[in-house]
């Protein structure tokens, strides 16, 4: 029993220092914040154009990807600007990348976005 109560510990503990990161990337990450408003966005106009379950699962799941995308992002510079704080090519060339990612995971977000919605609208 005492070593259930100790996982059980352990696992919130867990929770905790994940609500701490998201915490941090809202509160310091403008990048962040902006696709928290375009998630709002997109959750608003799905409420409004009164989407089907399908495409909300489709929406929840893009909004997840890209946020997903953006906190590996913010945690790959981090780490980066810990192990070589000074400039280097490779560091901006894997920060780059990684920001690339970013990039492409949001266009396809919003592709589908406007596939959804503007069938809705038109």
């Amino acid at each position: 029993m005492k070593g259930l109560t100790n996982s059980i510990k352990k696992n919130l503990k867990s929770f905790k220092y994940a609500f701490q990161g998201i915490k941090f990337l809202v509160k310091e990450e403008n990048n962040f914040r902006y696709h928290l408003l375009a998630a709002a966005v997109a959750i608003a106009l799905g409420f409004y154009l009164q989407v089907s379950t399908t495409e909300w699962l489709i929406i929840v799941t893009m909004i997840g990807l890209v946020l997903m995308a953006e906190a590996f992002n913010t945690s790959l510079e981090k780490f980066m600007d810990i192990l070589h704080p000074e400039l280097h090519p490779k560091v901006g060339k894997a920060k780059d990348i990684a920001a690339g990612a970013v990039l492409i995971i949001a266009i396809a977000a919003g592709i589908v976005g406007i596939t959804i919605f503007a069938g809705k609208l038109y």
